[in-house]
């Protein structure tokens, strides 16, 4: 069996989980927590990074932190993972779902521009696959009609933008630490804070609504209840093993990319003779080697590759389900909604089995396999 994903342990982390606990503070913001912003803001140069249990709680922080009320339009693109949006509905903002580009799934300042209105609060861009959107005209736009950028960097660890790290961009960003990352920590997610207004504030909110941060800080004689918030912090555990993670981030980036690259090039001798789509990012971003995927050419082939795939020991998964087609976004609305690239996206994009300890036999398997595939379809003709 070939998997899909398997997370990769550089050992440390069991060194430092049992030195957390005998640091005796667990319940977060402690040492390990304070190494791990060390990281982010060090490498990257984000104005302020905070650790939380999940890209999700990430992006819920964001919500707050832009005063999201019901009467607000969020614009995200509907080829995302459903926290993304659940992040301002839960605030009462109102979604307005954007397509995807054609060639790549990520959205444009052409799909946005239409659909801005007085009441848009926000744009959420997403990097999907890591590959980074193209920032300046939406920065732009954003800046001209005075709406906050939220950049979800899930995937997007490690990516950049002109040369700028993708999360270091829009006013706030969020990235995620999920065991399927490239650096994880089994759940877990930080919030970055790029827009002075939100640095004292983001704090607030990620302690739970108090000024407790200061208080550790001695800032103030007493920590009180200040605003709204919630638990967002991770345990000193989670950050804990995050650093083992950071602290290899070199290694795991260059292996991830050299497999990426192994990968791309066994299936782009062939795939004009397949009519296989394989992945297409832009020369203003880098690739992160978050995850390799095809495109197929219906929905049909994409659940008989599956299948296929499945048959041979190989664990291949499709990814999202455009959000405006779902269940819960119909049941809100009076009238259908129809985003085509997003649509195509959703019936024929496959992820590949791939992660850092896969082997070139490995992926040579994988590659005969979806050739075979197509082999055994041309021979049933």
């Amino acid at each position: 069996m070939i998997g899909f994903n398997r997370p990769y342990i550089t050992g440390k982390e069991f060194d430092y989980i049992k030195a957390a606990i005998k640091l005796e503070k667990l319940s977060g913001n402690g040492f390990f927590t304070k190494k791990c912003h060390e990281f982010f803001q060090k490498r990257y140069g984000f104005s302020k990074a905070l650790l939380t249990h999940s890209a999700t709680a990430a992006l819920e922080m964001a919500a707050i932190l832009i005063d999201t009320r019901p009467g607000d339009e969020v614009i995200i693109p509907s080829y995302t993972f459903v926290s993304t949006a659940n992040a301002f509905i839960l605030r009462g903002a109102t979604i307005v779902f954007a397509d995807s580009q054609e060639l790549n799934p990520n959205v444009s300042v052409e799909q946005i521009r239409p659909l801005i209105t007085k009441k848009t609060k926000a744009i959420v861009v997403v990097h999907y696959a890591g590959f980074a959107c193209d920032m300046d005209p939406i920065m732009e736009l954003a800046t001209e009609r005075n709406i906050f950028v939220i950049e979800d960097a899930a995937q997007a660890i490690d990516s950049f933008y002109k040369g700028r790290p993708l999360g270091s961009i829009g006013h706030l960003a969020a990235f995620s630490f999920h065991e399927t990352k490239n650096i994880i920590s089994g759940e877990g997610g930080m919030l970055i804070i790029n827009d002075e207004r939100f640095l004292l504030r983001s704090e607030i909110i990620w302690e739970k609504g108090t000024n407790r941060a200061a208080f550790s800080r001695k800032e103030v004689n007493k920590y009180n209840w200040i605003d709204v918030g919630s638990s967002f912090l991770p345990s000193e555990l989670t950050a804990a093993f995050l650093l083992a993670q950071l602290e290899k981030i070199d290694f795991i980036q260059n292996k991830r990319k050299e497999n990426w690259t192994y990968y791309f090039g066994k299936l782009d001798a062939f795939r004009e003779h397949y009519k296989l789509g394989l992945p297409k990012f832009d020369d203003f971003g880098t690739n992160n080697a978050h995850m390799f995927y095809i495109t197929v050419s219906n929905l049909q082939e994409r659940d008989e590759m599956l299948q296929y795939l499945k048959h041979y020991g190989i664990q291949a998964i499709f990814h999202y389900l455009p959000l405006h087609d779902s269940p819960y976004f119909k049941s809100l609305q009076s009238e259908s909604l129809t985003l085509p690239n997003a649509e195509r996206f959703g019936n024929t994009l496959i992820r590949l089995p791939f992660y850092l300890e896969l082997s070139q036999v490995q992926m040579d398997l994988v590659v005969e396999k979806v050739f075979g595939f197509y082999n055994k379809a041309k021979a049933s003709e």
